[in-house]
């Protein structure tokens, strides 16, 4: 009797097991990693945060740091209008301002950061210095490789200069002509490129 006890109940074991498999249910006890869950692709900023920050002033354009490399935001910024005299330091003010700021909650979000650490401003330009020239209250070289390229990329594409971004610090040395390339954007880290060294008055 205790056999056929003993088989009774193997036999209902085993047809519980077949009626789980046949359910559809896992028979394992090891917890199963679905992965975490989808998130925004980085560098993207949803379409009602395009200007990230302050609504008021002028939209201007920055580069922060993302996913390793440079990516664009748009910023509200007060910047003066037109050529008048005074402008290029101006427009250069306000954009510096912008990369030094905190990104906007939508910003971080989307993975950005920025390199640029105050206080950093733009000084009076030294005679002799080329037209354009932005000089500033730290030696270029000096900053962060990630900083530098950002400060680069954001007056190349902006109103701060003509194109060619030519950045001096407050001492005597020669301005410095720096090259924004699709390279600078993908390995800020990196030293950013520049072109024959400007002349300046009381460089070396």
């Amino acid at each position: 009797m205790a056999a056929v006890r003993t088989a009774g109940r193997l036999a209902g074991v085993v047809a519980l097991v077949a009626l789980a498999a046949g359910c559809g249910i896992r028979t394992t006890s090891v917890p199963v990693d679905a992965g975490p869950a989808p998130s925004r692709m980085p560098c993207e900023i949803a379409g009602k945060d395009v200007i990230t920050q302050s609504e008021s002033g002028v939209p201007v354009r920055v580069y922060l740091v993302c996913a390793s490399g440079l990516a664009s935001v748009e910023r509200a910024a007060t910047v003066p209008e037109g050529k008048a005299a005074g402008a290029t330091a101006e427009t250069a003010q306000a954009l510096l301002d912008e990369l030094q700021a905190e990104p906007s909650a939508a910003e971080r979000e989307a993975g950005f950061t920025t390199s640029v650490r105050g206080p950093l401003v733009v000084s009076a330009p030294h005679g002799g210095d080329p037209a354009g020239a932005v000089r500033l209250s730290r030696q270029p070289e000096d900053l962060a490789s990630a900083a530098l390229a950002q400060i680069v990329c954001t007056f190349a594409e902006s109103g701060a200069t003509d194109g060619r971004v030519v950045l001096g610090g407050p001492g005597e040395y020669a301005t410095r002509t720096y090259v924004c390339d699709q390279e600078t954007k993908r390995h800020p880290d990196a030293d950013v490129p520049t072109l024959a060294p400007s002349a300046s008055a009381g460089g070396g």
